[in-house]
């Protein structure tokens, strides 16, 4: 199937295959992971990207916010990092008496939480809020958070020192969770290309190709994408696998926490934005394939026994791809 960057004329996808592009410009052998953001993007989703320093996880996210209108932070996880510095804090102004709120770096369209893991669970907390509900709680006060409003989280591989695993309830919050391996030769090779022509390059910063309301247009354009009863019963099917055996696949007895209606839901909105972005009106069980390991595997986990064996949510979740055929 085409690569959405080699479409940037003659579809209907046209802004988001030029987005495509140039965020691909900026990077080496990431095209999947730009067309995950730009799912997430298309569906209001949030994303964690996982894979070891020096990856371009945080490279990835600025070119998406140069090329999308709207304001961007950075958030950098440490240990000491607190709730307020994430939502913001109430200040005292003595000249007038009152106490204001000045807001934190989550009030922006795209907030980028660098090593995420690194966080303690009170800002855990905070952005449970903030990508759950779209609001932050704070003075006693609620206050919504912009619209459009996405969090892309990166997060180092748990074995490096001093990270954590997310909880549960944080990992169900991202649509989905994409994890990155380090570069081959060729790879290796084009990317020191790219940095040393940039360095010598001295060209200024482009004006965003997507502003709010094509983006609005293209999101109303992607809840109109057909799912067929067949295919939605295929999502139900593959989801229902990480809970209860079937004829054909039993992986139970390995889960110990299996997929939440939200993983289905999930699922099935970025399936209709992958289909969308490669111009059709209508979903086909490639798109869910394409997708579920990188929307399903973060909501389930499987058991200290399967660990102890070598086996991992992806590891597993390929059993059921080939054991839940589609309709």
């Amino acid at each position: 199937m085409e690569d959405i960057a080699d479409r940037t004329t003659g579809t209907r996808a046209d802004p988001a295959a030029l987005l495509a592009a140039r965020m691909e410009l900026g990077l080496v052998g990431h095209a999947a992971l730009v067309e995950r953001l730009l799912i997430a993007l298309l569906t209001d989703g949030h994303v964690l990207i996982e894979g070891a320093p020096g990856l371009a996880k945080t490279r990835s996210v600025r070119r998406l916010a140069e090329g999308v209108e709207g304001s961007f932070s950075r958030i950098q996880c440490t240990p000491d990092l607190m709730p307020s510095d994430v939502t913001g804090t109430q200040i005292y102004r003595q000249d007038s008496g009152t106490m204001d709120f000045l807001p934190g770096p989550v009030f922006h369209n795209l907030v980028l939480v660098d090593e995420i893991n690194r966080a303690p669970p009170k800002v855990q907390s905070a952005l449970l809020e903030a990508m759950g509900e779209g609001q932050v709680t704070a003075g006693g006060q609620t206050r919504a958070l912009p619209d459009p409003f996405m969090v892309i989280a990166t997060q180092n591989p748990l074995e490096q020192e001093g990270t954590f695993p997310l909880p549960e309830a944080q990992l169900d919050r991202f649509l989905m969770h994409v994890m990155l391996d380090l570069p081959d030769e060729a790879a290796e090779m084009e990317i020191l290309d790219l940095v040393e022509a940039e360095l010598r390059s001295h060209a200024g910063r482009e004006a965003p190709t997507l502003d709010h309301a094509t983006l609005a247009a293209m999101q109303e354009d992607v809840l109109q994408v057909h799912l067929s009863p067949a295919l939605k019963q295929y999502i139900v099917a593959l989801v229902m696998a990480t809970r209860r055996a079937n004829e054909t696949i039993d992986v139970t007895d390995r889960i110990r926490h299996a997929v939440s209606p939200r993983g289905t839901l999930a699922l099935a909105s970025s399936a209709r934005a992958r289909a969308w972005l490669h111009g059709r009106d209508y979903a086909v069980p490639e798109d869910v394939a394409a997708l579920a390991p990188d929307v399903l595997c973060h909501r389930m986990a499987p058991t200290w026994r399967a660990q102890a064996e070598g086996h991992t949510a992806r590891t597993i979740l390929s059993e059921i791809l080939a054991g839940v055929a589609p309709l």
